[in-house]
């Protein structure tokens, strides 16, 4: 059986991404419902709301689900008693250092999986003790390693500083790509712009419709020296890249940023002064599916591309 089906108790080995503004109860109820495992994205829930979510995506689903959450996040010591309070088994954590918090949850019986962006992060998250490990590559949309290494060039990296039951993220869209990044020895893929866009997504249907409009290129890695971010071009990144191209202070890139730039953009839909974030993989996808309709199409894809490599004995 594969490792992580059998690690979180799922189907299919597709988890999709804990995503701010986008990742609510229905989402993750949706693709757990489908198969895959479904996380709430606790970066932009209140406490509150947090626990809210939580229990409605249980009453909505009788499958596996987790969470992620951002280890900067402000009130981690709220955020994690609630998940051993409302039963939560699955955490996936970011942002930060995994020595923190693994062992709390780990005592609490919680199964935990941290997301890295290079195989030096990798090898530190298995020394912290977490189950399994998602490597996420330069491709993915939101807030991105300094690395800048490719999904293709990052899994062969991580698997040889490791053995752990291993992800792969960053540019992961279609069938044929959870193939090619199995082909480099990842047990499995977590998805995020793909289900960011469907509509169970909390994600605004503006910013939906923009990014499914997007082409080649649309996307780009900006805030360097802040907070690596992809961002999809328009007003606010035209912003950005003219004051970074005259040598901005992280001070001034701040005050740009401002509060809830992303919700303003992401939830809210304000497109022409909201934070837009979704990775390069948008570019391929231009009509709006449900969770049911995604999971569909990846696991024909992936069925597909099996029997053109056996067909075509390539090598």
């Amino acid at each position: 059986m594969n490792r992580i089906c059998k690690l979180f108790g799922i189907r299919y080995p597709v988890v999709q991404g804990g995503m701010v503004w986008c990742s609510g109860w229905r989402l993750a109820s949706a693709v757990s419902n489908a198969g895959g495992l479904g996380l709430l994205g606790t970066g932009s829930m209140h406490p509150d709301v947090f626990r809210e979510h939580v229990r409605k995506c249980r009453a909505a689903t009788d499958k596996p689900f987790g969470v992620n959450i951002p280890l900067t996040y402000p009130e981690m010591e709220t955020l994690t008693q609630i998940v051993v309070e409302e039963g939560v088994k699955i955490v996936f954590t970011s942002a930060g250092n995994p020595k923190t918090w693994t062992g709390f949850l780990k005592k609490h019986h919680i199964t935990v999986a941290h997301v890295v962006s290079s195989s030096k992060f990798a090898a530190k998250s298995e020394e912290a003790g977490v189950d399994a490990i998602v490597a996420e590559g330069f491709e993915a949309g939101g807030h991105n390693g300094r690395e800048e290494t490719t999904t293709l060039c990052l899994i062969p990296a991580v698997r040889r500083v490791t053995n752990l039951p291993l992800l792969a993220a960053g540019g992961i869209g279609t069938g044929e790509a959870i193939l090619a990044v199995q082909a480099l020895d990842a047990d499995g893929v977590q998805i995020g712009t793909r289900f960011a866009l469907t509509r169970e997504s909390s994600a605004h249907e503006r910013f939906k419709q923009l990014c499914l409009s997007l082409c080649e290129g649309d996307t780009k890695l900006l805030l360097k020296s802040l907070s690596p971010t992809r961002l999809v071009k328009g007003d606010f990144r035209t912003a950005v890249e003219e004051l970074e191209a005259k040598g901005a202070s992280t001070d001034e890139l701040r005050s740009l940023l401002g509060k809830e730039r992303a919700k303003k953009g992401i939830f809210e839909g304000e497109l022409h002064d909201g934070e837009l974030e979704i990775g390069q993989v948008a570019s391929l996808f231009h009509e709006m599916q449900s969770v049911d309709e995604v999971m569909k199409d990846l696991i024909d894809g992936y069925n597909r591309a099996v029997r053109n490599i056996r067909e075509n004995h390539i090598f």
